[in-house]
This record gives structure tokens, C-alpha cells and sequence, in this order.
């Protein structure tokens, strides 16, 4: 792998972003899942907590790649997050607005390969109540949204779309991680 490689898993809650993760690192130990800057309430693990005084600095200095509101947070991408992410090895950013798959590509410049994670409506509805979410509810209206946001770019390209009922998160890691070798030979060929 290239050191200034990253990967953005993209799809609706539950599509497996998380698990495809944890199956990168496990194969992978230079693959880590960016934490998101977060400011509102609500759960912690997997963010970085902020304040709204963080935001505004960051806004401020022009550091906010790509910014979304959702479940009544605010989600930051931001580029001294990203330059650390990449500082330690290869990102593995997940998103589920394509606006904010274009923002980072556009707006950090690496060599980002694109993933497509998806699962059915009734398919997040399970893994949500299954993983004991309390609000499977917004997460079905977030799939909608997912769905919605598909429908609006239909010329989005992908590097790579991936089944999560069909492909178990070790096999879409290897395809990720073989995605990633062959972009890596590309460039040096």
C-alpha cells in the first residue's frame, strides 16, 4: 500500500461499516477507522467528542472537510483529523451522504478508494434491533435517506460494491485490501 491511501465505506446504517472495519484492521493492521469529530449527545465510542467552540474554530481556519447533521449531532470530517489518520496509517473513513463522499475526495487529496456497502431495509431494521440500538427508527429513516441520496447521484462511481448479505466481513475486507494492492501496483507500475 501506498502511504497517502485511504478507503470510504459508504452505505446505510447497518450495511456493516463498522464489522467491514474491524475485518480490515484484523487483516491489516495499517487500516484504522476514522473518528469523526462529533458535537451533540448521544454515543461516544468511535468519535472524538467535540464542542461547538471546536466547530467554529474549525470553520474559522478552514479546517472542516465535509460536515453533516444527523440523530440531532453534527458529524466533522476535518483536515487536522485526516492529516493524523494518514500519519498513522490508512484511513478507513465511513460516510453516507455522497455530497460528503465528493467533499473529502475533492477536498483532501489522496488516493481514496470507494466502497459501496449495502443491505436491504429489512436487513438494517435486524442488525439494529439485533446490536440493541434504541432508535432503529431513525436508522430505517437514515437507510431511507441512504436510498434517496443513491436515487439523486445516479452517475456516482464506486471502486467497489459489496453485498453485505452475501459477503461476510473477512471476504469484503480481502476484496477491499486487494483493491487497494492493485490501485497501489497501479501507481507504481
Amino acid at each position: 500500500m501506498k502511504p497517502d491511501q485511504g478507503v470510504i465505506l459508504y452505505g446505510p446504517p447497518a450495511s456493516g461499516k463498522d464489522t467491514v472495519t474491524t475485518a480490515l484492521t484484523g487483516l491489516n493492521s495499517e487500516y484504522s477507522q476514522f473518528t469523526r469529530l462529533k458535537v451533540g449527545a448521544g454515543k461516544s465510542a468511535g468519535y472524538r467528542m467535540g464542542t461547538a467552540e471546536q466547530l467554529h474554530k474549525l470553520e474559522a481556519a478552514g479546517d472542516i472537510v465535509y460536515a453533516n447533521a444527523r440523530y440531532g449531532n453534527t458529524y466533522v470530517i476535518d483536515r487536522p483529523g485526516v492529516d493524523a489518520a494518514f500519519a498513522t496509517g490508512v484511513p478507513v473513513v465511513h460516510l453516507g451522504q455522497v455530497d460528503g463522499i465528493r467533499a473529502l475526495v475533492d477536498g483532501y487529496p489522496a488516493d481514496w478508494s470507494v466502497v459501496l456497502l449495502w443491505c436491504p431495509r429489512e436487513v438494517t431494521a435486524q442488525r439494529s434491533e439485533g446490536r440493541g440500538d434504541s432508535d432503529t427508527e431513525a436508522r430505517l429513516v437514515a437507510w431511507d435517506a441512504t436510498r434517496e441520496d443513491l436515487d439523486k447521484h445516479p452517475g456516482t462511481s464506486w471502486d467497489l460494491t459489496i453485498d453485505t448479505t452475501e459477503a461476510a466481513p473477512q471476504a469484503a475486507a480481502r476484496l477491499i485490501d486487494q483493491l487497494l494492492a492493485q490501485r497501489a501496483g497501479a501507481a507504481t507500475a
